[in-house]
């Protein structure tokens, strides 16, 4: 069982349950899934940069990543329908809670000038949105061998019914939040 879902179960089920004053442990908020995402613009004229990228997001989250193809033609990006423009990873079970804890206990805190993640990034439903914008934060990416510096968009979607819940629910979960 990976670490973050044990500390899910034995500390941060019945301190929610406690909070919120709900008896129904089915009724508590929990992370569903966690999707990770690149946008790939350049991919468009340079095969290597999405090569290079799709490698990249694999060995982070340990899972092969799907291409995404642009839906729509835009001429002023230089994009026609159907090209390959992003790749995405959506992680669940046992791959999430071991991401979440790599993200939480390795990851950020090697962004430089971190000071926390922004609690504006929900939705309204209770998921939570937020960027890093380089992959070399993680350590299993050795900078050296980074060819092109290339962000990502980490979306972490809850059963929460509201924002309130869904930061009490990754506050307890051990992430970093601004105050």
């Amino acid at each position: 069982m990976a670490r973050l879902a044990e500390r899910y179960r034995n500390e941060v089920l019945p301190g929610l349950r406690s909070e919120l004053g709900r008896q129904n442990p089915m009724s508590i908020p929990r992370i569903e899934k966690v999707i990770v995402s690149m946008g790939i613009g350049r991919a468009t004229q340079e095969r290597k940069r999405l090569e290079n990228a799709r490698k990249e997001l694999a060995t982070i989250t340990g899972q092969l990543p799907l291409v995404c193809k642009a839906r729509k033609s835009v001429s002023n990006f230089k994009v026609r329908q159907g090209q390959e423009t992003g790749l995405k990873v959506t992680l669940r079970g046992k791959r999430m809670y071991e991401f979440i804890d790599r993200l939480v206990t390795m990851a950020i805190p090697r962004v430089r000038d971190f000071r926390g993640l922004d609690p504006k990034g929900f939705d309204g439903r209770g998921n939570y949105n937020f960027g890093l914008s380089e992959q070399t934060v993680f350590p299993e990416i050795e900078a050296d061998k980074v060819e092109f510096p290339q962000g990502m968009n980490i979306t972490m979607v809850t059963t929460a019914r509201n924002d309130r819940e869904a930061l009490l629910l990754l506050k307890k979960m051990g992430l970093p939040f601004r105050s």
